[in-house]
């Protein structure tokens, strides 16, 4: 989640220089291997900031699900520019919202609140990394965790 990122991206290789990409993806398509989920080199660190308000106003549609979905596949698998316009609305499309209505809320910035609300909330839990998961308000998972720790984190935070 980078809505800070310049509007045309940034380098990854500038942006994350102490990072071995190639590893990094070979541990991620490890671990999406048992879920059909495969990573491909990422070049480029995108501005979040519109796939992000498109996902709040996805919320509003009943449709969050399915925009989520496309976005993670559309960056994470298809290398798309997710900080630009014209890519999120396709995306959005394609998930079953209007074109149209999505480009008024991101020109007019309607969810711009919501978002800065999130990295606020994300701030009082030192969020610094994707995914991070905010259980009950009082636990935290970092990162791709197996199922049994979610159990765990949910038990543990309801006791």
């Amino acid at each position: 989640m980078h809505p800070e990122t310049p509007a045309e991206g940034v380098a990854i290789k500038d942006a994350l220089p102490d990072v071995n990409m190639e590893r990094m993806i070979s541990n991620l398509n490890n671990a999406g291997a048992p879920y059909n989920i495969m990573f491909n080199k990422i070049d480029t660190m995108c501005n979040t900031r519109l796939a992000l308000e498109a996902s709040e106003f996805a919320k509003d549609q009943g449709k969050f699900e399915q925009l989520h979905n496309n976005i993670f596949k559309a960056y994470f698998t298809e290398n798309k520019n997710i900080g630009k316009l014209e890519v999120i609305l396709d995306i959005a499309e394609t998930a079953g919202l209007d074109k149209n209505e999505l480009r008024k809320a991101l020109k007019e910035k309607e969810y711009s609140p919501r978002l800065t609300e999130a990295i606020t909330y994300g701030k009082q839990f030192q969020v610094a990394g994707l995914p991070t998961f905010i259980i009950n308000g009082n636990k935290k998972l970092v990162g791709a965790q197996p199922y049994q720790k979610f159990v765990e984190a949910i038990e543990s935070s309801i006791n």
